[in-house]
């Protein structure tokens, strides 16, 4: 329980624009979100994409809410106390860590277009390999010492947030990674996470709905270094990324410690890669030292988030012999390149690549692996970024042997016009809308030397259409795949 008056002094709101109620007035809880409220909590309305929170302060006050914060004055009177804010958004995430006051004493936070869930999870890998009390967040829930997975957002909303970072701290967890997503940054969803290091990892195109342009989508993935990150601590930097000058400069003007990691890496320097086959060797040079490591995962794109995830490591404090060590011991996250099964010797992988870089990326890594046929099966998202539906449909057609063109969380749009989109530019590729057919032509059609990969929706259990998440998963789809043809 924390009062009125401890908030607005953490919000550094003048007392002359305090209540006269606020250090009697005591708050038990807070939410955004109307619905949640309970006896005694603090509502703050926060200004929404499809409505403002203040319509909903009434209904808030009637379900117990005793004092209500907004950008704006409510329509009319309210029954509780009310106090006029700059920034509702950030206010959530300051009450929420007052509300919540424990953390993990370390916690490392990720951003960048791709890899932020790797990164995130190595890191946890690498300090559970050192014997620390690791804890991954971000995309794929909450990965914990005991291994126990919850939750599905990459950002989490700030009570959500900051209530699991308290039920970590509670349990133990001294070593936190997370990731940090344009969203999140942008929503100030992150403000008051006492951060100890952040990594960037790179920058292509996504969430272009989202942000007006890809400068803007850039620019709030900075807040992590202009805003959060305190100045004399590390932000660790893939060098090797197109926008590493950039990203440099800010960390540089912002006063933080650049550890760069990559074949341009200042700190750690990638000196050699030799691909064998899923696995990779590889030589770093650190401090003077070099290093020869056996990474157990494929493609350029895995050796870049395993060396950020090792400078994350290094600058909270971990002994470097120890944490590239660690990695020969590293495993992919769920839906990251992850091999399914085979079938008559052909891998069959599933991955997250829904956005034109990754899809990329990951068939360009899998190329090597296929002296026969390189396959693959996707689709795009409705209701989001239109313009990079025709842009994946030419990398599939260029990459890949064979395109099957499905659907993909849909949502409110017509699945139809989407994969239209798609097959403009991938000519010669086959569609099929139900994704679990779509699937299970593909494996039907593998022969040894084949490589499949199912694209798009890796650790997801669900396929949204219209409204409804259906219960549906790549995962899945493979193994029935995989019965039917044993069959």
């Amino acid at each position: 329980m924390i009062s009125l008056a401890q908030i607005l002094h953490a919000l550094n709101l003048p007392a002359s624009q305090w209540p006269e109620e606020a250090a009697a007035c005591m708050i038990t809880g807070v939410s955004a979100d109307s619905r949640s409220i309970a006896k005694g909590f603090l509502f703050i309305a926060v200004p929404g994409v499809k409505a403002d929170g203040m319509l909903f302060a009434e209904m808030a006050v009637e379900k117990g809410a005793i004092a209500v914060l907004g950008e704006h004055a409510p329509d009319g009177p309210l029954d509780a106390a009310f106090v006029k804010i700059g920034d509702a958004r950030a206010a959530l995430s300051v009450v929420s860590a007052l509300i919540y006051p424990r953390q993990p004493a370390i916690i490392a936070a990720v951003t960048g277009t791709s890899g932020k869930t790797s990164v995130a999870s190595f890191t946890r890998q690498i300090w559970a390999l050192l014997g620390l009390q690791a804890a991954a967040l971000g995309t794929t829930g909450v990965i914990k010492p005991s291994g126990a997975t919850y939750g599905s957002l990459t950002t989490p909303d700030p009570v959500t947030l900051h209530r699991t970072l308290d039920e970590l701290a509670g349990e133990g967890v001294t070593h936190l990674a997370m990731e940090a997503s344009s969203h999140g940054l942008d929503q100030r969803r992150l403000d008051g996470v006492r951060l100890s290091v952040a990594g960037f990892t790179n920058l292509s195109r996504d969430h272009l709905d989202y942000h007006p342009t890809i400068e803007a989508y850039l620019a709030a993935k900075m807040r992590l270094f202009e805003t959060l990150l305190q100045p004399g601590q590390t932000a660790v930097l893939n060098a090797d990324c197109d926008v590493a000058e950039q990203v440099a400069r800010v960390i540089a003007k912002r006063g933080l410690t650049l550890f760069s990691v990559g074949e341009k890496g200042r700190d750690i320097r990638l000196t050699s890669v030799i691909a064998q086959g899923e696995a990779q060797r590889i030589t770093l040079q650190y401090a003077g030292q070099e290093f020869s490591v056996n990474l157990p995962l494929a493609g350029d794109f895995m050796v870049s988030n395993a060396l950020v995830a090792a400078g994350l490591c290094i600058a909270s404090g971990a002994d470097a012999k120890k944490v590239f060590a660690a990695l020969e011991h590293l495993e992919g996250a769920p839906g990251r390149l992850e091999r399914i099964g085979d079938k008559k010797g052909a891998p069959i992988f599933v991955d997250y690549a829904h956005k034109p870089d990754a899809l990329d990326k990951v068939l360009a890594t899998l190329r090597p692996l296929a002296s026969g046929k390189l396959m693959v099966v996707f689709g795009c998202g409705g209701d989001r970024d239109q313009g990079k539906r025709p842009i994946m449909g030419a990398i599939a057609a260029a990459h890949a042997d064979l395109v099957i063109v499905t659907d993909d969380n849909p949502r409110m749009e017509n699945p139809a016009t989407i994969r239209a989109a798609i097959l403009a530019q991938a000519p010669g590729a086959l569609e099929i809308p139900d994704r679990a057919q779509a699937i299970r032509h593909a494996v039907s059609l593998l022969q040894s030397g084949d490589v499949l990969v199912v694209a798009g929706k890796g650790h997801e259990t669900g396929q949204i259409v219209g409204t409804k998440t259906l219960p549906f998963s790549d995962h899945e789809a493979v193994r029935a795949a995989l019965s039917e043809c044993a069959a």
